[in-house]
């Protein structure tokens, strides 16, 4: 059985989650892509062993992921028991439910029916009694928020989950569930959305500031904008590349001129900060103190070891972050 590095809080930030007791790693490990039923088992075993030795506590799913759908969370489950059970207290597993998962009128969206029936099923792959975050994944335009709100509150009282969180929502309706939340006093800490240099869509939609405002945590998924925020396509598209090959990604069409012109220029100022594209954008989710955490998504163990030096250096000279601005924002003005 797997035995952890005696070292494996040595050097990882781990941040408090809003205005509640719980912390994350700086880093976590999420589980998008790379842990279906089409990747290789024993690289899944190395990846999750090389991210709790480096800090990494926060393993972050849904019953979604894999291909195909659920396989994600019966693969950790696996690894669960038969090399990390003994580390279950010192692990942060968290998982969702609200896109289509199963056939009909109750695998989607945000019911009180799908929510509870899919987390049971979640805790079942996973060989789990509870999951320490559990997630609505996005917005449902039709069903009544209280009712969503009410399904998460009922989670958490039947011990099922420890703390509750939201994923793609924006701004307005994240002020409204948690006024429900809190009126049900339910542990609500946590929202996870998209966020990267490229992608700024929380600055924008309101979610940032209001997270702030209500003193609740954000994890940031894509911080690297699916490999475009590294030094993988500088020199073109590597015949191995997702983009090429998986068409949940990137397509080729995205990586244009102009882009490329903008990640060229990123490159540089990472290297006068002496990082690694990869490190200075996810050092940059992380830099103003918002963010609680990023979600780094790795296909092989040696990538985990270069995310987590992100968090050696997370600190901006004013010109710095004024330089990024004006590269990030190139795209809109042309």
């Amino acid at each position: 059985m797997y035995t952890a590095s005696d070292k494996r809080y040595d050097h990882m930030i781990y941040n408090r989650c809003g205005h509640s007791g719980l912390k994350l790693p700086a880093v976590s490990l999420g589980f998008w892509h790379n842990f279906g039923d089409t990747a290789s088992f024993e690289n899944m075993r190395q990846i999750c062993f090389t991210a709790f030795d480096s800090g990494i506590t926060h393993f972050d799913l849904a019953n979604n992921y894999g291909p195909v759908p659920g396989s994600a969370e019966k693969n950790l489950g696996r690894i669960l028991k038969e090399d990390m059970k003994p580390y279950r207290d010192e692990l942060i597993i968290s998982t969702k439910a609200g896109y289509d998962m199963w056939e009909g009128p109750y695998g989607d969206w945000g019911s009180r029916k799908y929510l509870l029936a899919s987390l049971d099923q979640s805790l079942d792959r996973l060989g789990l009694e509870y999951v320490d975050i559990f997630y609505h994944h996005r917005m449902d335009p039709e069903t009544p928020l209280e009712e969503t709100m009410g399904a998460l509150a009922q989670a958490v009282r039947s011990g099922k989950a420890l703390y509750a969180g939201l994923s793609n929502y924006d701004g307005p309706t994240l002020k409204k569930a948690e006024k429900i939340l809190r009126d049900m006093h339910c542990p609500f800490i946590i929202n996870q959305n998209r966020y990267s240099i490229f992608d700024r869509t929380i600055e924008k939609n309101g979610l940032k500031d209001a997270s702030a405002e209500l003193k609740k945590g954000i994890i940031a998924f894509s911080p690297l904008a699916q490999g475009l925020l590294t030094n993988r396509y500088l020199n073109g598209i590597p015949e191995d590349s997702r983009m090429r090959t998986d068409g949940r990604f990137l397509t080729s069409d995205s990586l244009t001129k102009e882009k490329l012109d903008q990640i060229t220029e990123l490159n540089k100022i990472a290297n006068d900060r002496g990082q690694t594209l990869a490190e200075m954008a996810l050092s940059w989710v992380l830099h103003d103190g918002v963010v609680t955490s990023v979600l780094a998504g790795v296909s092989r163990p040696s990538q985990i070891l270069d995310n987590v030096k992100a968090v050696e250096n997370i600190k901006f000279s004013e010109e710095e972050l004024k330089k990024i601005e004006q590269i990030s924002n190139r795209e809109v003005a042309e």
